[in-house]
């Protein structure tokens, strides 16, 4: 399935829901075209919605981290919400854990563009920890 993009704003910050997979080809060349396209209008506070997402592979984490890249540079910042237990373990293998902020929850996520307001800190190892500790649900039953 090509990656959809949903975008919408909310107290200046551009969230862009994204549905599908983030993969070589056309999706990762259309979330780095709608992502620059906004920073040449001069927007460059932006969260990245994963909640829709199921697989990302090198050259989607490659496009997160230009277009990083690109929003710190105009002083600016990306953002990822929602990213599941298999992305964010994917994010710490490929030691990226400390580049990107990720948040669970969306005013959290909002609220890390405004210093002033109180950010909920969302630890990626420590989530990763804790699901690795829970029993798997799909776990078989032996005769």
């Amino acid at each position: 399935m090509d990656l959809r993009i949903e975008e919408r704003e909310k107290e200046g910050i551009r969230i862009l829901d994204l549905q599908g997979n983030l993969l070589i080809g056309d999706s990762e060349s259309l979330l780095r075209n709608t992502l620059f396209g906004g920073a040449e209008q001069g927007r460059v506070n932006a969260i990245l919605n994963f909640a829709g997402v199921r697989e990302i592979d090198d050259d989607g984490l490659g496009t997160l981290l230009v277009c990083h890249a690109r929003f710190r540079r105009a002083g600016g910042g990306l953002k990822l919400l929602t990213l599941s237990r298999v992305h964010m373990e994917l994010f710490i293998f490929m030691k990226l854990e400390g580049v990107f902020e990720v948040y669970q929850n969306e005013e959290d996520a909002i609220d890390s563009f405004f210093p002033d307001r109180a950010v909920h800190s969302f630890d990626i190892l420590k989530f990763v920890e804790e699901h690795s500790k829970r029993p798997s649900s799909t776990t078989e039953k032996k005769p």
